[in-house]
């Protein structure tokens, strides 16, 4: 062993330490490494920041910021509902959710599909009642698997058939793969199915405290298209089975029923009475189709022919017959936030109507919550009350300057969103340029997913000013920092070291000990550097160790394949483990509780099917 290697050995155990101690924050053990590498030689200063320019760091933080365009946009609730079962319990449901991101792996880049079904996955966690990352983890590890079925699954396969060819013997085809890989993934998703989601601890993102501001109640149109034109109120209720809402009132040609038939058909350009927690009206009015009667900009047409049916005087907006532009649709900046009113404000008795809310500022109304009570009048003729919550849509600047002007405090932020079809389809189409682009090798995925970023911004899928909010910073640190660590381990040849030392001490000339070991120094070793690079370290090694032993090579190398494919111990293993780091709430150490079972049932299947598939 030179003193290279002894450093980065020293200097790599002093880290897995530090982030099983879990008293620093994983980007600060991660920093902290690599400047020992540094102050070590190990790496030059002009190599040390080089991994905040690497593909994988920007194809990360580019994808945080296409999922929160989908989330956001309600293109998430449109997909849940597509490929999810509505009323599945969590076994049934997780395997829908991994079976489906293990199949689109294995035919795009692993990290496109869990970018995908990322935000699915906190949808459905928050149905079933579970934490983020109990989805999450089997989310990515379900990703992680279905990557080894095919050629184009995952880079190590690419890599472990470029090393075959070199043999002579012609480089493995499209689905060479799949016999291995299908078992292992099949029996993987099944694991974490049954089992496995319930090995992860259950930890809260930071910031996910968050308060409690009662139900909201709010006024909903019903466009043609709804699901709910048609339809009557009971059929409606069970549409809304699982979401936190009930209808509580309707308005049908200017009258408003507070206590509607359950049997009572509701027709196109009905309004109704929602009464739901914040978080719930998004699922609310993308489950239906709805469209929130104060979300939209009016036209005097429009307005007239609102009050003319409605027959309301008191109920309809004075400013709804002004043509004066709408401020919060000009602006291009449209945010959400959370208003309570205080004693002293100049809102108590006031209505929006009478406040013109969007002619002086260019804001919208969207939901009152007032605890206890239900108010009797439509929306925008409530009369405030100190102590009411508000719901409000516009710019960030008018909505800071309302609630200063008159006496309300912003809530904590929250994530709150309405959906909106034209950006879910845009962001949807967005995401899918952006995964096919990188799929079919038109780009590398670094760029098409930078160019999915731009495009977000261009068309607001996801405000500019939301960008650099929907990254986590910390992950991004993290990745970038141990990327040249890792790269030390490969150019000091610890890594090789690592792999020969326990197969020479281990194997000791038995073939399908030689080939467990192969497989199971791989694991390590993907656990620790990128996945891709393992495969590159492994590969000569497994060649030379099936000619020592005499035998054919090609289980060696699938073993190789399969193993590179498998990091389920850490987070920074795989850039799917990497995107679940915030998001998830995990520690460092959380990983291994469901990771470590589930190498083991690899092992336990990939070895008798290696022997099987390509006898020695």
């Amino acid at each position: 062993m030179t003193t290279d290697q002894g450093l980065i050995l020293t200097i790599l155990l002093a880290t897995v330490a530090l982030f099983l101690w879990g008293r620093w924050r994983h980007d600060m053990v991660a920093v902290s490494a690599l400047l020992a590498c540094v102050l070590a030689g190990l790496i030059t200063p002009a190599q040390a920041f080089a991994g905040f320019g690497h593909p994988a760091v920007v194809t990360v933080a580019c994808v945080l910021v296409l999922s929160s365009g989908l989330q956001t946009s309600g293109a998430v609730d449109a997909l849940t509902r597509a490929v999810l079962p509505a009323r599945a319990g969590i076994t049934l449901s997780l395997a829908a959710l991994v079976g489906l991101g293990a199949l689109l792996s294995g035919f795009m880049n692993n990290v496109g599909a869990m970018a995908l079904l990322m935000p699915v996955a906190m949808q459905l966690a928050g149905r079933l009642n579970l934490t983020p990352g109990q989805v999450l983890m089997p989310l990515a590890f379900g990703t992680i698997l279905g990557g080894m079925t095919t050629l184009i699954g995952t880079p190590p396969n690419l890599i472990v058939s470029g090393f075959r060819a070199q043999t002579g013997v012609g480089s493995f085809a499209m689905f060479d793969f799949a016999p291995v890989g299908l078992a292992v993934a099949v029996t993987g998703i099944l694991f974490v199915a049954l089992l496995g989601w319930r090995l992860v601890p259950k930890r809260q993102p930071a910031g996910m405290e968050g308060f409690e501001s009662g139900a909201y109640i709010t006024e909903a149109r019903v466009p043609k298209d709804s699901k709910a034109a048609g339809s009557n109120l009971r059929e409606i209720e069970a549409m809304l089975d699982g979401i936190d809402a009930q209808i509580i009132g309707l308005v049908h040609r200017g009258v408003r029923l507070t206590a509607p038939n359950a049997r009572r058909t509701v027709r196109a350009g009905d309004i109704l009475l929602i009464e739901a927690e914040a978080e719930a009206l998004a699922g609310v009015l993308s489950t239906l189709g709805l469209i929130l009667e104060e979300a939209v900009t009016p036209t005097p047409a429009a307005d007239a022919a609102l009050t003319a049916e409605s027959g309301d005087t008191a109920g309809a907006d004075v400013d709804t017959h002004d043509t004066t532009p709408d401020r919060a649709a000009d602006s291009g900046e449209i945010a959400l936030m959370e208003l309570a009113v205080l004693p002293s404000s100049t809102l108590v008795g006031r209505s929006a109507s009478d406040l013109l809310l969007r002619t002086r500022y260019g804001l919208n109304l969207l939901a009152l919550s007032r605890e206890g009570q239900r108010s009797m009048k439509r929306l925008r003729s409530v009369a405030i009350q100190s102590g009411d919550l508000l719901l409000m849509q516009g710019p960030p600047e008018a909505l800071a300057e309302f609630a200063a002007d008159h006496g309300c405090v912003p809530l904590a932020e929250r994530e709150l969103r309405i959906p909106d079809r034209h950006k879910a389809w845009q962001a949807g189409s967005i995401m899918a340029v952006a995964v096919g682009g990188a799929a079919f090798g038109l780009v590398p995925a670094a760029i098409a997913f930078a160019a999915g970023v731009l495009a977000s911004m261009v068309l607001r899928t996801v405000p500019p000013r939301a960008v650099y909010e929907a990254i986590d910073w910390p992950v991004i640190v993290l990745l970038a920092a141990l990327i040249p660590v890792a790269g030390a381990m490969e150019t000091t040849g610890t890594a090789d070291l690592i792999a020969r030392f326990m197969l020479d001490h281990l194997a000791q000339g038995h073939a399908v000990i030689g080939l467990a070991m192969v497989l199971v120094v791989t694991m390590f070793l993907s656990d620790l550097m990128n996945n891709a690079a393992t495969a590159a370290v492994m590969c000569p090694i497994a060649i030379g160790t099936a000619m020592a032993l005499g035998v054919s090579a090609d289980a060696f190398l699938m073993a190789v394949a399969i193993g590179a494919s498998c990091a389920f111990l850490t987070p920074i293993g795989h850039q799917n483990n990497t995107l679940i780091l915030g998001p998830g709430g995990f520690r460092f150490g959380d990983y291994w509780r469901m990771g470590l079972p589930l190498e083991l049932v690899v092992i336990a299947v990939s070895l008798p099917t290696l022997l099987l598939v390509w006898p020695l």
